[in-house]
């Protein structure tokens, strides 16, 4: 990303502001982008497009600081499940709480659309992610053996139970208020169930 300049991005004390936005169409270059940068095998323009419509059985986010999309999330809902089906930041903007924002809306727009559980894949050595998926409550429920094709990395199931009971809403409510900074959600799930 290179050096900052916007007097947007932080504010005085240093505090960086993240907007989160529904993603859309207009997002994917950049998108595109950061999928090249962390992915070995990175999702499609036709992909993103055909998730993009499905719009009553996913939810797409996009983050962005000085108007730069720095990290996008999705879900897939089947049931009474939510699924995280991808989640990454731009290595410019690693280390800044993007992942737990991104995180955040997920777990409540999961919320918010009736799930009881959450679940995703996360490769074997990508040690960072797997401690940010424990905080959120995620526990190793089992391993998928090659699940990433292009490496042959082997992939860990990861399940957050009963995130409709009142221990997890205080969960995320911590989870929030360690977060530096400003977060302005401009999502549906911002309304928080």
């Amino acid at each position: 990303m290179g050096e900052i300049t916007s007097a947007d991005t932080f504010d005085r004390s240093g505090a960086l502001t993240v907007h989160l936005v529904p993603l859309r169409r207009r997002h994917l270059r950049s998108v595109l982008r950061i999928e090249a940068q962390v992915y070995p095998r990175p999702w499609t323009l036709p992909l993103f497009m055909s998730e993009l419509n499905l719009r009553h059985s996913r939810h797409y986010v996009a983050a962005r600081i000085d108007g730069a999309v720095v990290g996008y999330g999705g879900l897939m809902f089947s049931s009474d499940e939510a699924h995280v089906t991808t989640i990454a930041v731009d290595p410019a903007w690693h280390r800044q709480q993007v992942g737990t924002r991104l995180l955040l809306n997920l777990a409540r727009a999961s919320l918010a659309h009736g799930a009881r559980h959450l679940t995703l894949e996360v490769r074997i050595s990508n040690v960072g992610a797997q401690a940010m998926y424990r905080e959120f409550g995620f526990e190793t429920a089992g391993i998928r053996k090659n699940y990433y094709a292009e490496t042959n990395e082997d992939a860990l199931i990861m399940w957050a139970y009963d995130i409709d009971k009142p221990g997890y809403a205080a969960r995320l409510a911590e989870i929030e208020a360690g977060i530096a900074g400003y977060t302005i959600d401009e999502t549906p799930a911002a309304a928080r169930p």
